[in-house]
């Protein structure tokens, strides 16, 4: 299996999808799945995005075959950085593309202001900018487990367009997150506000958005200005992941969003 070798203590999982033609040399697009998410929850979008690109998505540090971390693991944006640029500097060697589901676009926001050497362009679905309310989550998960506390949250998370099989996938594949991971993760992501940094991206950047009691319309449209030359682009779905619920408009909206930003680049 292929696993980067990060630190002595550390290593992790990824997996590189290249469907492109031959004979061409494509651009690369790093993934970053969001909480309790490993690399299989990109699986709708690796079609569209590889015929046309190199992608790489990658097990975070916790999550899937990267392997657990303590409970009084320290999450910092500075590590998740620093794992990113290693990922990029490794196994792209030149500027990528990133996109970023949920939580996952966090570090890339922080990636984007710190390095933007490395980001040709940034797209966010979902992604918060302000502490998550993840109220009595770990007290289901410690009385419960983690595959009941997923599915408590499948629902609204991925609306009521997902069949109950789809569902039932989602809840396997985040319900095998280990609980201390969750503990570590939930601290730092329940202290996280990026706003300050959405003035200092500098490359092209698309905000992918849908209107849920969540995360209503206006929270995104309201950070997505603050961030120079944006776009937003909405999904018409109920749940408030559609990363995960309608993969295929996400990679196609996504998709539109690079040629045009490579059209723009070109002139």
């Amino acid at each position: 299996m292929p696993y980067l070798e990060l630190a002595n203590d550390f290593r992790l999982f990824y997996k590189i999808d290249d469907w492109t033609d031959p004979w061409t040399r494509p651009e690369t697009i790093v993934l970053v799945h969001g909480f309790t998410e490993t690399t299989e929850a990109w699986h709708g979008w690796i079609p569209h995005l590889a015929r046309h690109y190199r992608v790489i998505r990658m097990d975070l540090r916790g999550f899937g075959q990267s392997g657990p971390v303590p409970a009084d693991f320290t999450y910092t944006n500075e590590l998740f950085v620093d794992d990113l640029v290693r990922v990029i500097n490794n196994l792209a060697r030149e500027p990528v593309h990133v996109i970023g589901a949920k939580s996952g676009g966090i570090s890339l926001v922080k990636l984007a202001g710190m390095r933007p050497d490395l980001v040709k362009t940034l797209t966010l679905a979902c992604t918060p900018i302000l502490p998550t309310d993840g109220t009595g989550w770990i007290e289901h998960m410690q009385a419960h487990g983690m595959r009941s506390w997923a599915r408590s949250t499948m629902r609204a998370r991925l609306g009521t367009k997902m069949p109950e099989r789809g569902i039932d996938w989602w809840v396997e594949m985040m319900g095998a997150t280990a609980l201390s991971t969750a503990h570590a993760y939930l601290r730092w992501v329940g202290t996280v506000d990026i706003r300050p940094d959405l003035p200092k991206i500098q490359c092209p950047t698309l905000v992918i958005a849908n209107d849920t009691p969540r995360r209503p319309r206006a929270y995104f449209e309201e950070y997505q200005k603050d961030i120079p030359g944006s776009e937003l682009a909405m999904v018409p779905v109920d749940g408030y992941h559609p990363g995960g619920t309608d993969p295929d408009a996400c990679a196609r909206i996504t998709l539109d969003f690079l040629r045009r930003a490579a059209q723009k680049n070109a002139a």
